[in-house]
């Protein structure tokens, strides 16, 4: 399978407030980035899914990359 890049944006509700947060990674397809989002949100920030809303998720290409880590694994 050919791995893309993908731009992630959204908010997450902490307690009664909400912070925006643009995140970047790299997988086969959108459901998997999904996915990885619902997993790293729950488990540093012990937040169920409900409270994570995706507003978009966009293929970018290598060089658009921001994220060092991700541009490390390129």
């Amino acid at each position: 399978m050919i791995t893309k890049i993908y731009r992630v944006k959204g908010n997450f509700v902490m307690g009664d407030e909400y912070h925006k947060f643009t995140k970047e990674y790299k997988a086969t397809c959108e459901d998997d980035v999904r996915e990885k989002i619902y997993a790293n949100f729950g488990s540093k920030h012990g937040i169920n899914r409900n409270q994570i809303s995706i507003a978009s998720i966009e293929e970018i290409a290598p060089e658009d990359v921001q994220d060092p880590i991700v541009k490390e694994i390129l």
